[in-house]
């Protein structure tokens, strides 16, 4: 992680050309662009053109809440945002012509879909849907009948995108399941094969594993006996990532360590591969019978006792187990998995939504200062473009509302790339429609292939989406008779202002990450200080879950954290550098707590067990001072016990009998204070580097 210094041309150099891999599926983008397009042409061929703009504009607005995941959450998130766009639709025709009650209306909107974030990206869109359904419909007030009539087809327009989202419903029962669990054994076949040294180098394991979890245990998750197998299958995923972190550890036997890999690799990417089509596993059975012969051979049929074999064996066993479960993992699936009634984990459940609202209503809550900006700056911008009378003034408050973002580098990132993407789709539009015949069905199949591309692009690159959707609207509004040229031009105005609006917004009341940085990195080692605890009680294996769970949860927290520090301006350089020497060492100390708890896992019987808990306990002692320490800024108060404890441990287990298992709690112990340590003399160095940057500032004013 890079600890320069902000520099504003880097940052624009950075949101132009960076780019991700396009995630979105094949059959996703037909669906969605076919709810766009279908309802225009069917209106074409019937006379009735308006009602299909209008159903067609329903289902382009609430496009992107048709996201991956259980049918049932899908199903909800997708008639949430049809019915607030239907609402606002509704408010926006009734009292768009008077300018008092759509400012309180503006307001009220505002204010209410901007904390939505506090449910996550997905409820969030439906706010922002709300708000810019609600400005685009003022535009055009009418009566109670014709508003009635124009929200009802907004809202068919969501409902169609609703049917074609979950209409594999019946057919694919548990098509998203399988997804999820194929994209986890697909990494860890990745783990497997690379033998990667730093989980930083996986992150979107980590990311898959959450998903993951909330698709297979979360509140909307399916039914059936074949969720039993999924469950099992989850447990097992968590176990085998053990494992491979514990055998990237181990000392010796390379040549042997990396042929099983390499053989266990085979085994996940064939189950990946059996998972995602739901058939069943019979290449994943056929390399784990490699897997298992390479076994008898590797280690002498069974005369290695040493903690390599135990590590093969328990890896070996594992992927049994998946083979055998992933055979169930269907529509079909009969077997009652002990694992059956296995809930999400504390660290991933959300409290109620009326008290996760109330506990936000204050000033120093992220949503409440971004639901505020909302409020303020939609409504300033929807008088300024009344007061100016700009053309296709709409687009002002439309622009601020997606382009404003609770956080300083997305309002930042977005405002940009929607300007030069509104400039590029100009230059695109114009192009295109000169070389395509005029005629409505070739404007309307070039409408469908921008939108496709809109809906690929979109989470690769916004800027490139943003010219593709511009030519999209352009043509979608060329139906109603709005000149096309025009139309961008004023797109391109009324976009500039708005994106500036929006930052503009965000700088006059900010909500600075490097304010909120340190609450994150304490918060990781305290769930580093948890999951520590959990494994001083090697019989509670459900607490390791859910303390792990907490522990992913709450370093992606901190990473997201680190990010947004690392894109705003004026971040102490002090500060990121404590922060990115922190993040970096805390993955060591991870990888260490996960081998320690892969060992716990392996043998019922530790040698020299009540001196083995006492270690770990005191360790998590330590490590939760650090953390408080951390997030007062203050020195942590030494601690030479924990090594003299580690010592008298190792001349402790010198002396045991199992000599394999005592030489390797020897060495995760070292390990386990080394990591600590390196911990404490960074959070001890951050506020004398704090109080020497401060000193300097006032020597040199």
């Amino acid at each position: 992680m890079s600890t320069r210094t902000y520099s504003l041309r880097a940052s624009v150099l950075q949101s132009l050309t960076a780019t991700k891999r396009p995630d979105v599926p094949a059959w996703v983008v037909i669906r969605n662009t076919a709810a766009v397009v279908l309802p225009l042409a069917v209106g074409m061929l019937t006379g009735h053109q308006e009602a299909g703009l209008a159903i067609g504009a329903g289902a382009l607005d609430t496009m992107f809440s048709d996201q991956p995941g259980p049918y049932r959450q899908r199903l909800q998130q997708l008639l949430l945002a049809s019915l607030a766009a239907g609402l606002a639709s509704l408010c926006g025709f009734l009292i768009g012509g008077n300018l008092p009650l759509i400012l309180v209306a503006t307001v009220a909107f505002g204010f209410f879909g901007g904390l939505l974030v506090v449910f996550g990206v997905d409820i969030a869109r439906v706010g922002m849907t709300s708000m810019i359904l609600l400005v685009i419909t003022a535009a055009t007030p009418t009566t109670l009948g014709d508003a009635l009539i124009g929200a009802g087809l907004i809202f068919a327009g969501g409902l169609l995108l609703t049917l074609f989202s979950v209409a594999a419903w019946p057919l694919q029962r548990y098509g998203p399941e399988r997804h999820a669990l194929a994209t986890v054994y697909r990494g860890l076949a990745t783990v497997a094969r690379e033998n990667k040294k730093n989980d930083e180098d996986v992150p979107a394991l980590t990311e898959a594993m959450t998903t993951l979890q909330q698709t297979l245990l979360g509140r909307h998750h399916a039914r059936g006996r074949a969720m039993e197998a999924f469950a099992v299958l989850l447990e097992l995923a968590e176990r085998l990532r053990l494992e491979l972190v514990a055998m990237a550890e181990l000392h010796g036997a390379a040549n042997i360590v990396a042929m099983f890999r390499a053989d266990a690799a085979r085994v996940l990417s064939a189950l990946a591969d059996a998972l995602e089509s739901g058939d069943s596993p019979e290449q994943a059975t056929r390399a784990l019978q490699t897997l298992q012969a390479s076994e008898r051979a590797l280690l002498d049929n069974h005369t290695r006792s040493d903690s390599v074999a135990a590590h093969i064996h328990a890896l070996s066993g594992q992927l049994a187990a998946a083979v055998r479960n992933a055979n169930w993992a269907g529509t079909s699936g009969e077997q009652r998995a002990a694992a059956a009634e296995t809930h999400l984990p504390s660290a991933l459940r959300g409290s109620s939504a009326l008290a996760t609202l109330r506990a936000n209503l204050t000033t120093h809550s992220v949503a409440f200062r971004h639901a505020m900006r909302c409020a303020v700056c939609l409504s300033i911008a929807l008088l300024v473009s009344r007061i100016w009378q700009l053309p296709h003034g709409y687009w002002l408050p439309m622009t601020a509302a997606i382009v404003l973002r609770p956080d300083f580098a997305a309002t930042f990132n977005f405002g940009l790339l929607r300007v030069v993407g509104t400039i590029l789709g100009l230059v695109l539009t114009t192009a295109l429609l000169h070389i395509t015949p005029h005629d409505p069905w070739a404007h309307l199949a070039l409408m469908a292939v921008l939108c496709m591309a809109f809906r690929y692009l979109a989470t690769a690159h916004y800027g490139i989406a943003v010219a593709t959707l511009t030519g999209t609207v352009v043509i979608l509004l060329s139906f109603e008779g709005v000149n096309s040229g025009t139309a961008v031009m004023d797109r391109v105005l009324n976009t500039v202002l708005g994106s500036g609006m929006a930052l503009l917004a965000y700088v006059v009341w900010p909500t600075w990450e490097r304010v909120r940085a340190r609450a994150a990195l304490s918060d990781m080692l305290d769930a580093y200080a948890g999951y520590l605890h959990a494994l001083a009680r090697p019989e509670q294996r459900h607490a390791h879950r859910e303390t792990r769970t907490g522990v992913r949860t709450a370093r992606t927290n901190a990473q997201a954290s680190l990010d947004r520090m690392q894109a705003e301006p004026a971040t102490p350089l002090n500060l990121l550098e404590l922060a990115n020497a922190l993040f970096l060492n805390s993955n060591r100390l991870a990888r260490t707590a996960m081998t320690l708890e892969a060992l716990l896992h392996d043998c019922d019987n530790l040698p020299e067990q009540v001196e083995v808990t006492h270690f770990v306990e005191r360790a998590a002692s330590q490590l939760r001072a650090l953390a408080v320490a951390l997030r007062n800024n203050q020195t942590p108060d030494p601690a030479p016990e924990l090594r003299q404890l580690q010592r008298s441990l190792a001349t402790l287990l010198a002396m045991a009998d199992d000599r394999p298992r005592a030489e390797q709690l020897v060495r995760i112990s070292d390990r386990l204070v080394d990591n600590i340590n390196t911990l404490a003399y960074v959070v001890g160095r951050g506020p004398l580097e704090a109080a020497a940057a401060q000193s300097e500032r006032r020597v040199h004013p």
